[in-house]
C-alpha cells in the first residue's frame, strides 16, 4: 500500500490493524494484544506517512529509513503494520505463532521474514542496535533516519542507559527513539514495579531532545514524528515520550496490565471486533 496524508485514511489502516491484532492473538490463544493495540497509531504513522522505506525489502536498507522494535513482544501489531504495508501477504498473519511459521511470538531474522532486521525476544537491545546502525549511516553520508521503539518497563534495563549515553555522546542526530509511556509492564503498574521518576530530564541529561505526544491521536502521533524529525539533525539524537493507554481501541483492555501478554477468548473477540470498524478486509 501507498504512502498517504490523509489522516482519515490513517485512522481506517489502525482500525484494520487492531482487527488484526485480536483475531491473531486469538487464533494461538498467545501473545501480547495490550501494547500491540496501544502503538497501532503510531506504526500506522510512521510506515504510510512519516517513513521512506521499500517493501521489497534490503536488509542493508541504503538510502531508506530504518526501524528497529525494541520491545519485541508487540509484534502482532508490526507483523500486521509489515503485511498491510506490501511487505508479505496478510493471509500469512493467520499463522501467527504456530509452528514452523515465520510470525514467531518475537521476531527474528532467522526466518527470513521481510521487514526484520533483528532479533528482539530480549529485551533492552534495540537502542544499542539503533544506535550502531544510526552511526554507520553517518559513516556511509547516508541521509536517512534512524527509528527505534521501546517499552517503558523495558528502560529498566541498565543496557538503554549505556546506549543513550553512546548516542548522545556521538551527536546521533539521526537517531529517533520513542519511548511506549503506557505506565504498564507485566507485573503491575510501572510505579510500583520500578518507578523511572522524571524521564524527560533523565533523557536531557544524557543529551538528547526530548518532546511528548499522545500515541493515541494520530493528528498528535502525525505531528510529533514530524516534528521529531525537524528537531533531528541539530546536533542530538531525538527522544519522544509518547503516553498510551495499553489495550486503546477495546475498551474492557484499556489502561489493565492483564491484557499485556492474554489472549481474548471467543465471545472477548467479538466484543473486540465489533468495536473496531473492518476497512480493508479481514484476512
Amino acid at each position: 500500500m501507498s504512502q498517504t496524508t490523509d489522516i482519515a485514511s490513517l485512522k481506517k489502516l489502525s482500525s484494520q490493524i487492531r482487527r488484526d491484532i485480536v483475531r491473531m492473538v486469538h487464533a494461538c490463544q498467545s501473545g501480547h494484544p495490550g501494547g500491540s493495540l496501544g502503538c497501532t497509531d503510531f506504526f500506522v504513522a510512521l510506515y504510510f506517512k512519516l517513513m521512506k522505506h521499500d517493501p521489497k525489502f534490503n536488509m542493508n536498507g541504503i538510502g531508506e529509513d530504518l526501524f528497529f522494535l525494541s520491545n519485541g513482544h508487540i509484534s502482532p501489531v508490526w507483523y500486521s503494520t509489515l503485511a498491510r504495508a506490501g511487505y508479505f501477504d496478510a493471509k500469512e498473519l493467520g499463522t501467527f505463532r504456530k509452528l514452523d511459521s515465520r510470525l514467531q511470538g518475537h521476531p527474528a531474522t532467522h526466518e527470513h521474514l521481510p521487514g526484520i532486521r533483528i532479533a528482539s525476544g530480549s529485551l533492552g537491545q534495540g537502542l544499542s542496535v539503533a544506535s550502531g546502525a544510526a552511526q554507520t549511516k553517518k559513516l556511509n553520508k547516508d541521509d536517512r533516519f534512524v527509528y527505534v521503539l521501546m517499552g517503558d518497563g523495558e528502560i529498566q534495563e541498565g543496557q538503554v542507559w549505556e546506549a543513550a549515553m553512546y548516542a548522545g555522546y556521538n551527536k546521533l542526530d539521526n537517531l529517533i527513539a520513542t519511548i511506549d509511556y503506557n505506565g504498564q509492564q507485566i507485573d503491575g503498574p510501572v510505579d510500583k514495579i520500578l518507578s523511572l521518576l522524571n524521564l524527560r530530564a533523565k533523557w536531557e541529561s544524557f543529551g538528547w531532545i526530548v518532546q511528548e505526544f499522545n500515541g493515541n491521536i494520530m493528528e498528535e502521533v502525525v505531528a510529533g514524528l514530524e516534528n521529531a524529525q525537524k528537531l533531528a539533525k541539530q546536533g542530538k539524537p531525538v527522544m519522544n515520550l509518547m503516553k498510551t493507554e495499553m489495550g486503546f481501541g477495546v475498551d474492557y483492555m484499556v489502561g489493565s496490565h492483564k491484557w499485556h501478554g492474554v489472549a481474548p477468548n471467543d465471545e472477548e473477540l467479538k466484543k473486540a471486533l465489533a468495536q473496531l470498524e473492518e476497512t480493508l478486509g479481514d484476512y
